[in-house]
């Protein structure tokens, strides 16, 4: 039974395990809601793995890098920067198609959004010049990246037998981060059992609107906007590659709901694409800092809920405006304590929505965050693989079996 279990591929076990924890939740709540240790132990490996596996990562494949070998980095962040943008448009326009309305008589929460723009960026400065120990202790992968390549090229001046050393260490950490990924049924099962015997969906009924406005655009540039900037980039079918992210990046990401914790997952699907290593090691994790399309139609759709509750009319050049603001912030959203919905505040001031008015429509996000923390992580995360494949493939730098998985 177990070489049974262990032939069946971990998407099909994954989608076992999320069957059993719906069943679990539904007619066993109570035994649903101890199994959730299984989720919690799951997340938390993969989180402690993640930033270790980064910053080893990134060291032996700058430090291993050959002169005049290509790396993709540049078009990868132009798609990113693209896919953003081009996430925020689509939630004015759906937002403008069907607009939303709030109750906005929450309490407001104790907690300190950013007060503008420069603030993100100040806060992304500052993790960049973090202490090199303290951003592995704290997952800071903005300061992790930054002395990883650092110490890159460093090592890169250094002998060949320290390069060999880091190369070892790099598998090693990658051998690990594999066998923690082979737990992802277990965990994904009792992720699902708890989050559904605790919270159950009667929560999200009075905001079944907001809910599907805010899906269908992540749906929407899952499925239409990221194949046709994929299309544009690669000439071909850009389906069998989108599809394949989303199945084996996004549905992981949808459940543990941390772009951080999905890291060692991108990293395994780019290699088992057949990627560029010295490319993917560095872009999937700064994708998971920086690409945050997700993140852009959440802040883009709340704010503009908020416009339309207040009565405040939106003219074209503001709605631009709130196109750029909203990807700027959603860029700096992992550096902000809260995410994404800490963020909604700086886009409500565009049109001078007082702050307190503005907390209570971020209280309105985090009663709606199971699911919109859940899709919003699934496609940030599982875009981050679809770009770096489509620069490679763009490149003519793929290996012959990611071509197979790819189409």
């Amino acid at each position: 039974m177990l070489q049974r279990v262990k032939g069946t591929s971990l998407v099909t076990r994954i989608l076992i395990g999320l069957v059993a924890g719906v069943l679990l939740a539904v007619f066993l709540p109570a035994a649903a809601q101890a199994v959730g240790l299984l989720g919690k132990l799951f997340v938390a490996a993969l989180k402690a793995v993640a930033p270790v596996l980064v910053f080893v990562l990134v060291i032996a494949a700058i430090g291993n890098h050959k002169p005049g070998e290509r790396t993709h980095i540049r078009p990868i962040l132009f798609l990113y920067l693209i896919g953003t943008f081009s996430a925020a448009v689509v939630a004015v326009l759906a937002s403008s198609l069907f607009p939303s309305t709030l109750h906005l008589s929450a309490a407001a929460n104790d907690l300190a959004p950013p007060g503008n723009i420069s603030e993100v960026l100040l806060s992304l400065l500052g993790s960049a010049v973090a202490n090199p120990v303290t951003a592995l202790m704290q997952a800071n992968f903005i300061g992790i990246l930054v002395w990883a390549v650092g110490l890159g090229i460093a090592i890169r001046q250094g002998s060949e037998t320290t390069r060999a050393v880091f190369s070892d260490l790099s598998h090693g950490v990658s051998l690990i981060v594999r066998v923690v990924i082979a737990f992802a049924p277990l965990g994904i099962f009792g992720l699902v059992a708890s989050t559904l015997a605790e919270n159950g969906l009667k929560v999200l009924a009075d905001y079944a609107h907001l809910l599907a406005v805010l899906l269908g655009c992540m749906l929407f540039v899952a499925f239409v906007v990221n194949p046709l900037i994929v299309f544009w980039k690669i000439r071909r079918n850009p389906y069998p590659l989108v599809l394949t992210c989303l199945r084996e990046s996004g549905i992981t990401a949808f459940f543990t709901r941390s772009s951080a914790a999905n890291i060692p997952v991108n990293l395994e699907l780019s290699k088992k694409l057949g990627l560029h290593e010295d490319t993917y090691s560095v872009s999937i994790p700064l994708g998971a800092t920086i690409n945050m399309a997700g993140a852009a139609i959440t802040i883009t759709v709340l704010a503009l809920a908020a416009v339309k509750t207040l009565g405040i009319a939106v003219d074209i050049p503001t709605a631009i405006l709130l196109s750029l603001v909203a990807s700027i912030c959603a860029c700096g959203a992992s550096g902000v304590a809260g995410g994404s919905l800490l963020l909604i505040p700086l886009a409500c001031s565009l049109f001078g929505i007082p702050s307190e008015v503005a907390m209570q429509v971020v209280a309105v996000g985090f009663i709606i965050g199971i699911l919109q923390d859940a899709a919003e992580t699934a496609l940030n995360s599982s875009t981050d693989v679809l770009f770096t494949a489509a620069a490679c493939i763009a490149s003519g730098d793929v290996d012959e079996p990611g071509e197979a998985h790819i189409g």
